[in-house]
């Protein structure tokens, strides 16, 4: 968690002096600017402390060593259906859904009835057929 607490110390560190010159650029008359940007670095110091004091109690994770090889990483990444035509399906939907916002609602609201057919479909893809469980 080394580099993710660095990241984040780098941004509080970023977001602080562009919060002061931002103030004297305009004579501090604008409040919500220095203010964003002042909370924005607090938001990140808080996060990198979060993150090095959980990286002082768990040992260094194989990401974190420079020398480091791939096949230190342990665990099931997750499971990836090879044969599935439901997550196309999926994405038509949501362009569909996405062009209704622009177009009319009409063309949203059968969107979303064929996504949720798609989204069905997907979930109980492997309790029917030549693929069930």
């Amino acid at each position: 968690m080394k580099i993710e607490y660095k990241l984040f110390v780098i941004l509080a560190a970023f977001f602080a002096p562009v919060g002061v010159v931002y103030g004297i650029f305009t004579h501090w008359k604008e409040p919500v600017g220095p203010a964003g940007l002042f909370l924005s670095a607090g938001l990140g110091a808080m996060i990198a402390f979060y993150l090095w004091a959980t990286a002082r109690r768990l040992p260094e994770r194989p990401e974190d060593n420079p020398s480091g090889e791939i096949a230190e990483q342990e665990g099931e990444y997750g499971f990836f259906s090879p044969h599935s035509w439901w997550p196309l399906a999926l994405a038509a939907t949501a362009a569909v859904c996405f062009l209704g916002l622009a177009v009319g609602m009409w063309l949203f609201i059968i969107g979303a009835a064929f996504g949720v057919v798609a989204l069905v479909g997907w979930t109980f893809e492997y309790f029917k057929g030549p693929h069930a469980v």
